[in-house]
């Protein structure tokens, strides 16, 4: 019997999101964070980055969220990846993150997944 339950967003930094990642897979749920580089009102989509790296995100589902270049974000959603294997990220969740230090962001993740790696490990 297939869940029906919404996944939790694995946590990536959007280098992670590249053709032959084990992250970029269709449907699969992600959080992401980035600076807005560009936002279209029209299409609702957001163009985030980081360092060389960016996404477009999808975020016309989401509410009481005001956008402005230059600010950063963190958002929750499912990878859709096109024909021309282009991802968007489906927002289902997003919020500011202003005042974010992605240095120290980045170390916390590869932290956490050392611990994972040699928490799953050992079990």
């Amino acid at each position: 019997m297939a869940s029906s339950a919404i996944k939790s967003g694995t946590l990536v930094s959007l280098q992670d999101i590249y053709l032959s990642s084990p992250f970029f897979k269709q449907g699969a749920s992600l959080r992401v964070t980035g600076k807005l580089q560009e936002y279209s009102v029209e299409t609702a989509v957001a163009i985030v980055v980081d360092g060389n790296a960016n996404l477009k995100i999808n975020t016309q589902h989401l509410r009481d969220l005001s956008f402005r270049v230059g600010s950063f974000y963190q958002f929750i959603g499912e990878l859709l990846i096109q024909h021309d294997n282009e991802a968007i990220l489906q927002a289902r969740v997003g919020r500011n993150v202003d005042g974010i230090d992605l240095n120290l962001y980045h170390q916390s993740l590869q932290l956490l997944r050392k611990f994972q790696a040699d928490h799953l490990s050992t079990t």
